[in-house]
């Protein structure tokens, strides 16, 4: 028994996490057994606050986006839809969730940076503008975009989360 593995992936502000409970919530409409996980969450489960300060390197987000990875594999194998929201732009994370994921299924949003400095919910962009700020991903910190996502979602204006969610669902078998 397997389920699968929706990862969604992008930029901070994105809207990783908004479209995420969209499908979430269209699954659990529909009867499915889905867990979702929000990485600013996993990253307090899975991160000691007295480390923090090295907490954002590439190297330690890549570390933490494989132990996301390794969860997501182990509640999938039994039998569950995971929906995860998570940066974790890396080719060596998606490549080791393809091989090691059965169900895998990679989402990309693609936003253009004006939009997200615009949307800032969690003020990353401005605190990095203000030097408050380093290791954000897509700016000081280089990121990977996916090579080959089941489902790249170009930023448009007028698409709704929900729309969106339905025609996510549809990459399920």
């Amino acid at each position: 028994m397997s389920g699968n593995v929706l990862w969604i992936t992008g930029l901070s502000g994105a809207g990783k996490t908004t479209l995420g409970g969209e499908v979430v919530g269209l699954l659990r409409s529909a009867g499915k057994s889905v867990v979702f996980l929000d990485g600013d969450d996993l990253r307090d489960v899975f991160v000691l606050p007295h480390i923090n300060q090295d907490n954002h390197s590439r190297e330690r987000r890549i570390q933490l986006a494989i132990q996301y990875s390794q969860l997501c594999k182990m509640l999938s194998t039994q039998g569950l839809i995971v929906v995860i929201a998570t940066i974790s732009l890396f080719h060596e994370v998606h490549a080791w969730n393809r091989t090691h994921i059965p169900g895998y299924i990679e989402i990309y949003l693609n936003v253009p940076l004006d939009e997200l400095r615009r949307r800032d919910p969690k003020n990353i962009y401005q605190k990095y503008d203000n030097g408050e700020l380093s290791n954000v991903a897509g700016l000081d910190l280089h990121v990977d975009v996916p090579k080959n996502p089941d489902k790249v979602i170009e930023f448009d204006s007028k698409n709704f989360n929900a729309s969106i969610a339905n025609d996510l669902l549809k990459l399920l078998p």
